[in-house]
């Protein structure tokens, strides 16, 4: 028996509903960490997703931003902010029945290296690294998924001389991105997967999907005892390329029961 667990920013819960069920029946996921809910808890479409064994952890914001976990493994316990959050809903954590801790994380843009979202973008970052920090500590199994609005590496971003030095692959969140596996985590998908132009986002504009013009910015960071019960991982094109789309697609792993 395995865990899988996915991430995806549906980009509104309650227009993706119905691409989210289907999903859902599709690839059979056991643990699902949402970003860009876009809504306040009491507007979560949760009669929808309980009827269907999901237990719910939600972090919502009317409008913008928002996290969830959805989960067939029942939910013990959460954690709901960050040290020095300021309020915006952009970071849960649910600990699961079975002893795992994922947590779901709505990692800032940034708008643009001009804007003072930007250093808000570098600080977050380092208060997920903290919090990593802190996880680390407790040596159990953990995993920290999400949007991160970083692409790590050239092999993630499709045209490095248009990237260089913008928002999503600027050297110094690259370089927040890294300190977070210094600290031992590890990606999952580029556990399995070592090719270039794997993309988990495509901009609604230009054609983007039909040319193949992404970013690899969605993640799922693995604590080493996590890691070592990794089996797989991968990226679903699949829901990206359907009607009423989000501009993100999920990425999934797997985990080896202990």
């Amino acid at each position: 028996m395995a865990t899988r667990i996915a991430t995806w920013n549906v980009n509104s819960v309650k227009a993706r509903l119905p691409a989210l069920m289907d999903w859902l029946a599709e690839a059979a996921p056991d643990v699902v960490l949402l970003q860009e809910t876009k809504c306040v808890n009491e507007e979560f479409p949760r009669l929808e997703l309980e009827s269907k064994g999901w237990h719910l952890a939600l972090r919502g914001q009317k409008t913008y931003n928002g996290v969830a976990v959805l989960s067939r493994i029942p939910i013990v316990d959460q954690v709901t902010s960050l040290d020095g959050d300021d309020g915006e809903a952009r970071y849960i954590e649910a600990c699961l029945e079975n002893g795992l801790r994922v947590a779901s994380i709505y990692v800032p843009m940034g708008q643009s290296t001009e804007s003072d979202r930007f250093p808000f973008k570098l600080a977050f970052l380092d208060a997920v690294r903290r919090r990593a920090e802190q996880l680390l500590r407790l040596d159990e199994p953990f995993l920290l998924g999400g949007d991160y609005n970083v692409a790590p590496e050239e092999a993630d971003v499709f045209d490095v001389a248009k990237m260089e030095g913008q928002v999503l692959f600027h050297p110094e969140e690259r370089a927040r991105f890294r300190r977070l596996l210094f600290l031992g985590l590890t990606d999952a998908y580029r556990a399995f997967h070592t090719d270039p132009h794997r993309f988990s986002w495509w901009d609604y504009r230009g054609g983007s999907w039909q040319r193949d013009l992404g970013l690899r910015i969605d993640h799922l960071l693995l604590s080493p005892q996590a890691a070592d019960r990794l089996t797989g991982a991968d990226i679903d094109r699949r829901p990206r390329g359907r009607e009423k789309c989000s501009d993100h697609t999920p990425v999934w792993c797997e985990l080896a029961d202990a």
